[in-house]
């Protein structure tokens, strides 16, 4: 394509259609979640490509404008992506435009959505961990009069948290961006959307106490459920500090 003609998405997946050695498009990003598409929304496409077959695609190779962004990559590389890293969520809903696997591509894709059972129990705890941690230094300095640090640890509380409710559920977290969206279609078992919303944008405005101490009586029920009793215990009498008064 010349200056006077750039690389559209329509014109590229008409492309690369045509050449065998693709065997998957996948579009991810606001243009795979319905409704969140704006006049800014470009075309964040992966470009999967069956190992060792000669493509004249690979010029395309690192393209960006903001019309397409192009990643093009190998079967075995897509299958890795995100596994684990911060594509995995974007991965996770992203649209199938062409799979010439008879479904393998829409099958990695969804492997991407859903954790290990393993894999989750793990990193629960470790969630749980850094929550428990943000949340009681926020609470404390919320007692000790140190206003910022209170809300600041309440941000940090929540994004641990964000990532403890989704892993419980043995999801990748949903960008920032997308939480509202996320929840909204697929709502976290066990929670009220818009109860869990309003309570994450209270405490990351204003660090409020009981607010945190509120949410953190039913993350400590689900967690006590899911097994996790042993990391709430190592917190000893500081466990009180954090529970509603």
């Amino acid at each position: 394509m010349t200056a006077q003609q750039p690389l559209t998405y329509d014109a590229f997946v008409e492309l690369a259609a045509t050449d065998q050695a693709v065997v998957g498009l996948v579009l991810k990003g606001s243009r795979a979640h319905e409704g969140m598409t704006t006049e800014y929304s470009d075309h964040d496409l992966y470009v999967v490509l069956t190992e060792g077959v000669a493509t004249t695609l690979t010029r395309f190779t690192g393209h960006r404008t903001s019309e397409l962004d192009l990643v093009i990559l190998t079967l075995d590389e897509f299958r890795a992506a995100g596994m684990p890293g911060f594509e995995r969520y974007a991965l996770a809903r992203a649209r199938i435009v062409l799979d010439r696997l008879d479904g393998g591509i829409a099958q990695i894709v969804a492997a991407k959505a859903r954790l290990d059972a393993g894999e989750a129990f793990r990193d629960a705890g470790q969630w749980l961990d850094a929550y428990a941690n943000s949340l009681y230094r926020s609470i404390k300095n919320n007692r000790d009069g140190h206003a910022l640090a209170a809300r600041l640890d309440g941000v940090d509380s929540m994004r641990f948290l964000l990532e403890l409710l989704f892993t419980f559920d043995r999801r990748p977290r949903p960008y920032n961006k997308y939480l509202e969206w996320e929840l909204g279609r697929y709502p976290l078992p066990g929670w009220d959307t818009r109860k869990l919303l309003a309570a994450v944008d209270r405490i990351s405005r204003t660090g409020d106490a009981s607010a945190q101490r509120c949410l953190f009586s039913h993350v400590e029920a689900q967690a006590r459920r899911a097994g996790h009793g042993a990391v709430l215990d190592a917190w000893g009498e500081d466990l009180d500090l954090m529970r509603p008064h």
